[in-house]
């Protein structure tokens, strides 16, 4: 039986693998995905699937570039600083269609091939921009994450999605805390409530994500305007 025909007559090739793997992802999440299930969805022997990809670090490489791509590419009608925001946004949504891509491009030990040029690019906006290659290089730490749309929280309330604690419970657990984290309690109390936030209960994911990331774009284009340099810094620093 040939590739061809175990594929319904449809050639199988990279693209199709990635896209079908990609869409299995969705489905029934990134720990449910193996080369044979892959193999099964696509009506191949598993055997066929590594024509197209070495092995299952290959294949993941492979989805987080499908999901990277994507991505808008830079509106060159707009300065400088809404283009990056409505990249970045872009990149957030691509992020929030494909839940499990977060977790994979962490994982990854090197960027990959469509990363790098999507990095690339982001670099190159902030340069056009005005921004020199010292504050950049500073500017691109400071966005981490949320260069590529998400960002590595400072509590983990559980997976996204999951349902939240019983009120009466969270009340109760809220009153405990007071107690003995007054400010973490007063905090939290006053949070406008969102189940579906991957931030934790009681926070707004999108507004938290575009708060900090407007809060950065801000802070940079001020630096940009002031000529900041890292070296001035480091000598006002040390005298």
């Amino acid at each position: 039986m040939t590739e061809q025909s175990e594929a319904g007559r449809r050639p199988l090739n990279t693209e199709r693998v990635l896209r079908a793997a990609v869409a299995l992802a969705d489905t029934t999440g990134i720990d449910s995905l193996s080369m044979r299930r892959l193999a099964q969805e696509l009506g191949v022997v598993p055997m066929a699937l590594y024509k197209h990809v070495a092995n299952k670090e290959e294949l993941l490489d492979g989805m987080a570039d499908v999901v990277v791509g994507e991505i808008d590419p830079p509106d060159p009608d707009v300065d400088w600083k809404s283009a990056v925001r409505q990249r970045i946004l872009s990149a957030r949504q691509a992020l929030l269609r494909h839940p499990w891509a977060s977790r994979v491009i962490e994982s990854r030990t090197r960027p990959t091939p469509a990363t790098l040029a999507y990095l690339d690019s982001m670099i190159g906006m902030f340069r056009a921009g005005g921004l020199s290659v010292d504050l950049t290089h500073h500017v691109m730490h400071a966005l981490g994450s949320r260069v590529l749309g998400f960002s590595q929280e400072l509590f983990d309330e559980g997976a996204p999605g999951a349902p939240g604690p019983d009120p009466g419970t969270q009340a109760a657990a809220l009153r405990k805390m007071s107690r003995r984290y007054p400010h973490i309690a007063e905090v939290a109390s006053r949070a406008d409530h969102d189940g579906r936030s991957v931030v934790g209960p009681g926070c707004d994911d999108q507004f938290e994500f575009e708060f900090a990331l407007d809060l950065l774009l801000d802070g940079f284009d001020r630096l940009r305007r002031q000529g900041w340099s890292s070296t001035t810094q480091r000598s006002h620093h040390r005298s």
